[in-house]
C-alpha cells in the first residue's frame, strides 16, 4: 500500500508493564546512567529528565504538636532512596526543613519528634552514595511555624505594627538562613531546592517593620505609603519589595556557592500566573537568580491546559537554560496522599517533557512518613517510559505564535484582581492548545529582536501597558515582515494603568480607539455589506477570517474587553455589537454578570493595517479572554485560530486533531527531523475563572483514547516514523494521516 510507514520504532512499555519488561527497562536506564556519568561532567540538572521530591504531609504545617511522636515515625531516608531508584528517578529532592521542623539532626531547628534518633537526610545521602542519585535538600524559607515563634524579631509587620506571620527578607532572618543551609551542606548534598520565596499571597502587601521603613526611606527619600495606594509612592513600594526578594535570593546563593561552588540552587518560582505582585516576584527578575528556574503546575491551581503554558513561561523567563516543573501524584493537590491513575500521570508528565521541561514528581508520605508502593509503581512506569523516549525531548520549538506577557500590565491593570487580567493570555494559550497552534511566551522584561525572531506572529492579548521601548521593538518587528495580532485594550494605558489620551499603538493599528466598552458581554458578527470603497479588502477579511467561523449576520458572544475603533487607514470588516441593558441595569439596580443579547453595532470587528513588510491585525473584542471565561463559546476560540491562519496562511506545519489532543512540535535541526508530540487529554477542560482556581475539577484520565490526526508540512519529507507500534500511519507526499491509541505519541518527520 502506497504511503504505509514500515520503519516505526517499537516501544515495549504500555499502560501495563510486565515484570520482565520492567527489568529490561531498568537495565537499559542503568546503562544510560553509566554512559552519561563517564562521558560528561555536566551538572546533574543539565542531563536530568525525571526525578522525585519526597516529604511528609503538608497537613502538619502550622504550629503542630511537638509531642506527637506518631508524625514522621516511619520517614526513612534509606527506603526513600531505594524506592526512588526503583522508580527510575534521576535525582531526589529530600524534604529536610519546613515551617515547623527539621528532618535531620539540626543544631538550629527543632527536629520532628517522631524521628527519634534517626537522621533521614544522613540515611538518604549514605544510601545514595555510589548509586548515581544526586540528593537535593528541600528547604522551606518562608513559612511561619515554630522558628518564627521563637524569633519574633524576624517577622513581617503590617502598617499597624502587628506581625503578619511571615519572615521579613530584610531582617536578620537572612543570617539564620545562611546558618541553616551551611548546616545542611555538611551532609554532602548536591544542592538545594528552596521553597516559599514569597512575601505573602494576599493583603497586606508589604512589611512595615523598622528595618524595612528605614531602608525604604534611604532608597527612595520618603516614608513608606501605608497600604496599596496605587500611585507613585506605591510604585516605589512595589519596586522595594521586588528588590528585597532579589537581594535575599542572591545573598543566599552567594553564601551557598562560597561554601561549595558546585552545589546547585533553585528557588520555587512564583513569577507566573496565578501569582501576581503580592508575592514580590517579577517574571524575569526573580527567575534567574539561581542555577535554573523551578516552577509548579497542576489542574487544581493552574488550569488543565495551563500545564504547557507554565512550561513555556519558565522557558521564556530564563532563555537557554534548563527549567524544572514540579507535579504531584495526588488527585487534587500536593498535600493529599491519594494516587492518580497511570494515564493521568502520563498526560501531565509528557506534556511537560514535550514542552522541554525536566520534571519532578512530588510525593507526600502518610502522616507517619510511610510510602505508598502502588504510587511508586505507577510513577516508575511513567518514568521508565520517559527515559526510554529521552532522545525525543529537548529539541528546538517550532512556533506559530508568541504570546506577550506584560508584568507592568499585571501589576497596574490587574492590580488586586489579576485573575481577570490573566484570562486573556491564558485564553490565548488555551485556544492554541485546543486548535493545535504552536505557542511560546514573550516576557516584556527581556523582550528583544532575538526573542521575537522565532515567532511568525506576536500576539498582544489585552496588553494594556506598553512602553515606548516595547512599541518601538514591535514596530521594527512588523516592519521587517512580522505579524502582530492585537486584542482587547492593548496599548491604551500609561505606565500607571490610567487611560492614555493618545494610545501608543494607534499608528500601527491604523485606527483610533474611541472608547473601551464598559461591558464584558460583547458580540461580534459578519457585516452584511462592505464599507464604501473597500470592497476587495473587505471580501478578504470577511470571507477568509470571519467567514471561516461565522455565517453572515449571526452574532456570537465574545466575552471580555472590547474597544470601539475609528479606522484611519486600516481595512476593516464585521461588526462589534454592544449588549442590551435592562432599565434596572441602566439605573444601577441590577448586575451585569449574566450576558445580555446584542443590541447595536458600535464599530468594526476586525481591522488590518500594513506596516512596512508586515501587517497588524486587530480584533476589537477578546476571543482569547472568552476562551478562558465562564462562557467559552467555541466560535470565539475559532476566531482566534482564524486570525492566526489569516496572518500566516502557509505555516511550516499544520495539524488537525480533536480538541482533546495537544500537539507540540520541535525541530531536531542537526538530524533534520521534526517531531510532533501528540498528548491526549481526555476530559473536557475547565475554565480559568477570575479567582484563579477551577470551579470544577476535570475528571481523571483512566483510559488511553483513540483519535485521528493529520499533519501537513511545507518540508519535503524523506520518511515518517512513530514511537508507538500500535499507531496506524499513512503518508501521501507531505501529508501524514494517523490513527493513534495512547496518551502520548511521537511522530518523527525526516526532511
Amino acid at each position: 500500500m502506497n504511503g504505509i510507514i514500515l520503519n516505526a520504532t517499537p516501544w515495549p512499555i504500555r499502560s501495563t508493564v510486565s515484570g520482565s519488561t520492567r527489568t529490561w527497562v531498568f537495565l537499559v536506564i542503568t546503562a544510560w546512567h553509566l554512559v552519561i556519568l563517564q562521558s560528561s561532567a555536566a551538572a546533574w540538572f543539565q542531563k536530568a529528565l525525571v526525578g522525585m521530591e519526597v516529604g511528609p504531609t503538608g497537613a502538619q504545617f502550622g504550629h503542630s504538636d511537638t509531642n506527637d511522636t506518631r508524625y514522621s515515625a516511619r520517614f526513612d531516608g534509606r527506603e526513600i532512596v531505594r524506592r526512588s531508584l526503583e522508580a527510575h528517578a534521576e535525582y531526589l529532592v529530600m524534604w529536610v526543613r519546613d515551617g515547623d521542623y527539621a528532618y535531620y539532626d539540626s543544631k538550629i531547628l527543632p527536629k520532628a519528634q517522631g524521628l527519634g534518633d534517626r537522621d533521614p537526610l544522613r540515611d538518604a545521602v549514605d544510601e545514595a552514595r555510589g548509586k548515581s542519585l544526586p540528593i537535593l535538600a528541600y528547604c522551606v524559607v518562608q513559612q511561619g511555624g515554630h522558628f518564627l515563634n521563637a524569633h519574633p524579631e524576624f517577622a513581617m509587620r503590617g502598617a499597624d505594627g502587628k506581625p503578619l506571620g511571615r519572615f521579613c527578607f530584610n531582617s536578620g532572618y537572612l543570617e539564620s538562613m545562611k546558618s541553616i543551609v551551611a548546616e545542611q551542606l555538611t551532609y554532602g548534598i548536591a544542592g538545594f531546592h528552596l521553597d516559599m520565596l514569597d512575601q505573602g499571597f494576599g493583603p497586606p502587601y508589604g512589611c512595615w517593620c523598622d528595618t524595612c521603613q528605614k531602608q525604604y526611606q534611604t532608597e527612595f527619600g520618603h516614608l513608606m505609603p501605608k497600604g496599596a495606594t496605587w500611585d507613585d509612592a506605591w510604585d516605589r513600594m512595589l519596586e522595594f519589595r521586588y528588590r528585597s526578594s532579589e537581594r535575599f535570593e542572591r545573598a543566599l546563593v552567594n553564601h551557598i556557592k562560597s561554601i561549595r561552588p558546585e552545589a546547585t540552587v533553585d528557588f520555587n518560582y512564583h513569577g507566573n500566573p496565578p501569582f501576581s505582585f503580592e508575592v514580590g516576584q517579577r517574571p524575569v527578575q526573580h527567575a534567574g537568580n539561581a542555577d535554573f528556574v523551578t516552577g509548579e503546575t497542576g489542574i487544581w491551581g493552574f488550569s488543565a491546559l495551563g500545564v504547557g503554558f507554565n512550561a513555556e513561561f519558565y522557558r521564556a523567563s530564563t532563555p537557554g537554560k534548563p527549567f524544572q516543573v514540579a507535579i504531584q501524584r495526588g488527585v487534587h493537590m500536593y498535600h493529599d496522599q491519594t494516587t492518580r491513575p497511570l494515564n493521568d500521570i502520563r498526560w501531565e508528565l509528557f506534556t511537560l517533557l514535550a514542552h522541554g521541561a525536566f520534571v519532578t514528581m512530588i510525593d507526600k508520605t502518610g502522616f507517619d512518613g510511610s510510602l505508598d508502593l502502588i504510587a511508586y509503581n505507577r510513577m516508575g512506569t511513567a518514568f521508565a517510559e520517559a527515559l526510554a523516549k529521552r532522545a525525543h525531548f529537548n529539541h528546538t520549538p517550532v512556533y506559530d505564535i508568541g504570546l506577550w506577557f506584560s508584568s507592568r500590565s499585571r501589576d497596574w491593570i490587574g492590580r488586586e484582581n489579576s485573575g481577570r487580567w490573566f484570562q486573556s493570555i491564558q485564553g490565548a494559550q488555551r485556544a492554541c492548545a485546543l486548535e493545535h497552534l504552536q505557542f511560546g511566551i514573550i516576557l516584556d522584561e527581556n523582550a528583544n529582536p532575538d526573542t521575537l525572531r522565532p515567532f511568525p506572529i506576536v500576539c498582544l492579548p489585552d496588553v494594556g501597558i506598553l512602553s515606548d521601548k516595547d512599541v518601538g521593538l514591535l514596530r521594527r518587528y512588523v516592519e521587517a515582515g512580522g505579524n502582530l495580532l492585537i486584542t482587547g485594550r492593548s496599548g491604551q494605558y500609561d505606565r500607571m494603568g490610567n487611560p492614555l489620551a493618545q494610545p501608543n499603538l494607534a499608528g500601527m493599528i491604523g485606527a483610533i480607539p474611541r472608547k473601551s466598552l464598559d461591558s464584558m458581554d460583547n458580540w461580534v458578527r459578519r457585516s452584511s455589506r462592505p464599507p464604501p470603497g473597500s470592497e476587495g479588502a473587505f471580501l478578504s477579511l470577511d470571507k477568509d477570517l470571519l467567514g471561516a467561523v461565522l455565517p453572515p449576520n449571526w452574532p456570537v458572544l465574545v466575552k471580555g474587553p472590547a474597544t470601539v475603533y475609528q479606522p484611519t487607514g486600516a481595512l476593516h470588516a464585521g461588526d462589534l455589537l454592544k449588549p442590551h441593558r435592562t432599565r434596572r441595569q441602566l439605573e444601577g439596580r441590577e448586575g451585569t454578570d449574566w450576558p445580555m443579547s446584542p443590541e447595536e453595532p458600535v464599530g468594526p470587528a476586525v481591522l488590518l493595517n500594513r506596516v512596512g513588510s508586515g501587517q497588524v491585525l486587530t480584533m476589537a473584542a477578546s476571543p482569547d479572554f472568552a476562551t478562558a471565561s465562564d462562557h467559552p463559546v467555541v466560535e470565539a476560540r475559532q476566531l482566534f485560530r482564524a486570525a492566526v491562519r489569516y496572518l500566516n496562511p502557509k505555516p511550516r506545519i499544520r495539524i488537525q486533531a480533536t480538541a482533546s489532543v495537544e500537539a507540540v512540535v520541535t525541530d531536531d535541526i542537526p538530524n533534520r527531523s521534526l517531531r510532533v508530540h501528540f498528548i491526549t487529554y481526555n476530559p473536557t477542560p475547565q475554565g480559568t475563572p477570575d479567582r484563579n482556581r477551577p470551579l470544577v475539577m476535570p475528571g481523571l484520565i483512566e483510559d488511553a483514547p483513540m483519535f485521528r490526526a493529520t499533519i501537513e508540512t511545507s518540508d519535503r519529507l524523506k520518511s515518517v516514523s512513530t514511537v508507538n507500534p500500535g499507531s496506524t500511519v499513512k503518508r501521501n507526499g507531505n501529508r501524514v494521516d494517523m490513527v493513534i491509541e495512547d496518551i502520548h505519541e511521537v511522530v518523527v518527520l525526516k526532511y
